[in-house]
């Protein structure tokens, strides 16, 4: 697909500003990098699981989305969006609705590896027309920086802390991505922020635009958690790529296809 980077940063701004994100959020860049891929005529419908995004974004009755947006409990957000695309079927058939929707749920690792992860297993085996992006962090950034089961091993967070009595998480983090790809839907992606944003970009259209249920795994660097320096996000994405710790690859149609591959793999 082609990709111009001024073109796609001119597009409309889906996500307002004056929200709450931390600055540096991994979170707010997949948002906007998401939507962004819409096409300027297309509706959407935001779901979203409870977590750092959502009480950063929205506050009701405000919200900083230019579309429609629903939030919903922890374990919901896949079921949620389901149930609004059927219904927008449903209607559209009956000549109720012109308009074009698209329905894009985010959840955190915590609302997605852990406790959402039911609904979401159900919405892409019934193969919806959506697309759930995960927006992973880690860990529980929200409500202290706990464990999830996307924390890596030896990873220290609150809840797995590290020192004397403690070597951190002493798992290893789930595989979801692989998880959902068994579902067999139509797309499966794994993805961060890298050259000016293309790879999430693109794989944001494909994910939007490919008929069928659609999944995006996109690795969102938590500041705070983390304990990096707000300007060096883009240095901490290109470094999980390049030591393979993140790697880029889709999964289309059962089919595995890496995208990039270091020419030196760093350590």
């Amino acid at each position: 697909m082609a990709y111009n980077f001024k073109e796609v940063m001119n597009k409309p701004e889906r996500l307002a500003p004056g929200h709450r994100l931390c600055a540096g959020c991994g979170a707010g860049i997949t948002v906007r990098t998401v939507l962004r891929a819409l096409k300027p005529e297309d509706h959407a419908v935001i779901g979203n699981a409870t977590g750092c995004l959502e009480v950063s974004s929205f506050m009701y009755p405000y919200t900083a989305y230019e579309d429609s947006y629903i939030h919903n409990a922890f374990a919901c957000a896949g079921a949620t969006l389901a149930g609004v695309e059927t219904a927008y079927n449903a209607l559209k058939k009956r000549g109720k609705i012109d308009d074009t929707y698209k329905f894009i749920t985010f959840g955190g690792d915590g609302g997605t590896y852990d406790i959402g992860i039911q609904s979401l297993s159900g919405a892409m085996e019934r193969n919806h027309d959506l697309v759930y992006v995960c927006y992973d962090n880690g860990a529980y950034m929200n409500t202290g920086i706990q464990r999830s089961s996307a924390t890596p091993m030896y990873a220290d967070t609150t809840t797995t802390p590290v020192g004397k009595v403690s070597n951190g998480k002493m798992q290893n983090r789930k595989d979801l991505a692989a998880i959902i790809a068994s579902h067999n839907i139509p797309y499966v992606a794994q993805t961060t922020f890298t050259n000016n944003m293309k790879d999430l970009y693109v794989k944001a259209e494909k994910a939007i635009y490919t008929p069928g249920a659609a999944f995006l795994n996109v690795m969102a660097p938590c500041p705070r958690g983390w304990r990096y320096e707000t300007s060096d996000i883009a240095n901490i994405c290109k470094l999980a790529v390049e030591t393979c710790y993140w790697p880029l690859f889709e999964v289309v149609d059962g089919k595995w296809i890496l995208n990039y591959e270091p020419k030196k793999k760093l350590p």
